[in-house]
């Protein structure tokens, strides 16, 4: 059996173009997104990172999502200086619309990462 090599992350979302035009800012990606007004998406101009594809649902978001997208923001760095990677991002990020959820400083066990919301309410982590 062959392994899957691609793969696309799906949101549900009630404003698919507002939602992939963050996206794509947050991740670098393509813009202006691929869209017909009931779903958009963006993709990875170097074609290694995965399509983030965004439909339109009727319902809206009422609980913490069980999956969450890890923005890998500060790979390879520790303590202080993660921080402070993962600090100006959060800023960068909040600048075009994502919300601070909280701030996890390193432990014993972790490094510290930090917990935020999309244009939706979406978590996800700078980690």
């Amino acid at each position: 059996m062959a392994s899957i090599k691609k793969v696309q992350v799906t949101f549900d979302c009630a404003e698919p173009v507002r939602v992939a035009e963050f996206w794509s800012q947050v991740l670098g990606y393509d813009a202006p997104p691929e869209s017909d007004g009931s779903w958009s998406a963006v993709a990875d101009p170097t074609g290694e990172g995965p399509r983030f594809f965004f439909q339109r649902v009727p319902e809206s978001k009422v609980v913490k999502n069980r999956v969450h997208v890890c923005v890998r923001a500060g790979t390879g760095l520790v303590g202080a200086e993660r921080l402070a990677t993962l600090q100006a991002e959060r800023a960068r990020l909040e600048a075009i619309g994502a919300t601070l959820v909280r701030v996890m400083e390193a432990d014993e066990e972790n490094e510290s990462c930090i917990v935020m919301q999309d244009v939706e309410g979406n978590e996800f982590c700078l980690d």
